[in-house]
Formats: structure tokens, C-alpha cells, sequence
């Protein structure tokens, strides 16, 4: 994942879950681990498409949709799959069976709200594949888990924050995904509240 996305996660992450409005770069940069002339470019294309507006020592966000849309539509989610493999279990199963990871996609937002708008049938998770590797094995077939590399940012989080799990799920290309997003959508508008249009 490129640093610029982890800009943007911290960016939704502080206005969707933690109600933030508004935001300094220096604070960004050190958040993120990132340059600061790293995050001004991140920020220079959300001024662009009018979702965030600049202040004398930082920024608002004023259409955090648009944000999330950006960074879903530039996503590329194939780029950091490290491992995938076909288990012949459940969901629930492979799910309980894992090392430690960060649930993503499907069984993230299972873990975050406690129930799903769908059924699913694979599990992404983000983590070290090693130990998941050694766990599983490799076998062919459709993969049902897939593991997708982690990154310095993500691990400051204890879970996968809201926006990555819309952002994955925006790029699989399952039907239900679509159930998931939609559900996702009316979460966070309800939790970001003022501000989101």
C-alpha cells in the first residue's frame, strides 16, 4: 500500500470513528511516520476534488465521501496480496483457526458490528503470512483466505479501521461485497454525522 494511503486512512479513520474535524499536516505526518511534503501531496488532490478545505494551520474535511471513493477507485488491492490459499472450512472455522491477524473485508466488519448482511465465503485478513503459511499450506482452487500485507500504520490500530474495510471491499469482486458496502455506508454516515455531504 502507498504512503499516501495511509494519509488517507488517518484521515477517515479520526473523522469517522473519532469525530475529528480538523487536522494539521505535522500531526498527520507524525501519525502516519510519513514526510510531511509526503502528506501536502496526499492532501494536494483531496483539495483538488473539494474534500477538504485548507486553513491557515491545517484542514477540514468537508466531503469525506469523496475521500473514500478517491482512495477506494485508486486502491489496488491485488498488488498486496501476499498469500492465498484454498481451506477446506468454514469461514467460522478458517477464521478461528488463524494466528493473530486484523480481519478485514467480510469477517472485519463481522468482528467490528457483531453481524453480517450476508453470507461470505472468503476471509482476508492482513498479517505477516509466515505463520499462516505454515498453518494452511498452499492448495489449489478458488482461494478462501487471503492475506494481504501489512504495513507500519496499520499496526498502530487495534482493529482494521472502517474506511480500509469499505476500501477492500469496494475492490473484491463478489456480489455480496455490495451488501457489505452499502451496510458500511449507512454505519459510517450515522457515526461521522455532521460534515459527511
Amino acid at each position: 500500500m502507498k504512503k499516501n494511503e495511509w494519509v488517507y486512512r488517518e484521515i477517515l479513520h479520526g473523522f469517522i470513528e473519532k469525530r475529528e474535524r480538523f487536522f494539521t499536516q505535522r500531526a498527520l505526518s507524525k501519525r502516519c511516520g510519513v514526510s510531511i511534503g509526503n502528506v501536502n501531496k496526499s492532501l494536494s488532490v483531496l483539495d483538488k476534488i473539494n474534500a477538504i478545505e485548507k486553513k491557515s494551520r491545517g484542514f477540514v474535511v468537508i466531503n469525506y465521501r469523496k475521500l473514500l471513493l478517491y482512495w477506494a477507485s485508486n486502491r489496488n488491492l491485488e498488488r498486496d496480496i501476499v498469500y492465498q490459499t484454498r481451506v477446506d472450512k468454514s469461514v467460522n472455522e478458517i477464521e478461528r483457526d488463524l494466528p493473530p491477524v486484523m480481519f478485514a473485508a467480510y469477517s472485519g466488519y463481522k468482528f467490528v458490528f457483531g453481524i453480517v448482511p450476508a453470507d461470505y465465503s472468503e476471509v482476508v485478513v492482513y498479517a505477516d503470512d509466515e505463520k499462516i503459511r505454515e498453518r494452511f499450506g498452499k492448495k489449489g482452487g478458488k482461494p478462501n483466505l487471503i492475506v494481504l500485507k501489512t504495513d507500519p500504520h496499520l499496526r498502530k490500530f487495534r482493529k482494521v479501521p472502517m474506511a480500509q474495510i469499505y476500501v477492500d471491499l469496494w475492490n473484491l469482486g463478489t456480489w455480496y461485497a455490495e451488501d457489505f458496502l452499502k451496510e458500511l455506508e449507512k454505519k459510517m454516515e450515522g457515526m461521522a454525522g455532521k460534515g459527511g455531504d
